[in-house]
């Protein structure tokens, strides 16, 4: 696929796939006449990318991990450095702390909804 149906598909911008590309994080074959074809595996891997991204791990992390997000899982890490590994350790922690504050906005967010709509339906005093 072109870069641009991957844009449209990832909601991701051009700009944004062509920064993917120099990081190293995602490849595009070459048509004939130099346009970008993208593997139809690049929707989900783009999808991945951005969620790591948005929960705050840099590039040079990412492209690392990537190869392990991929299935058959096959983990090996020779350059795995103490602190890579640290790193790693870290994200993660930091990763389950937002994940648990979250957690918390979400459940308040649905029980102030449950209330409105309670009171909307006149099931409330």
């Amino acid at each position: 696929m072109r870069i641009g149906e991957l844009s449209e598909r990832t909601n991701t911008p051009r700009r944004l796939l062509r920064y993917y590309e120099e990081q190293g994080l995602i490849r595009a074959a070459r048509t004939p006449n130099g346009y970008r074809d993208y593997d139809e595996r690049y929707v989900d891997r783009v999808l991945q990318i951005r969620g790591l991204l948005d929960a705050g791990l840099p590039t040079r992390i990412i492209r690392q991990i990537l190869p392990c997000l991929d299935k058959p899982r096959d983990i090996y890490f020779p350059d795995a450095t103490p602190e890579m590994i640290a790193t790693l350790e870290h994200e993660r922690d930091r990763m389950t702390d937002r994940i648990s504050c979250l957690t918390r906005n979400r459940d308040a967010i649905a029980d102030y909804l449950a209330a409105v709509l309670d009171y909307g339906t006149g099931t409330r005093p």
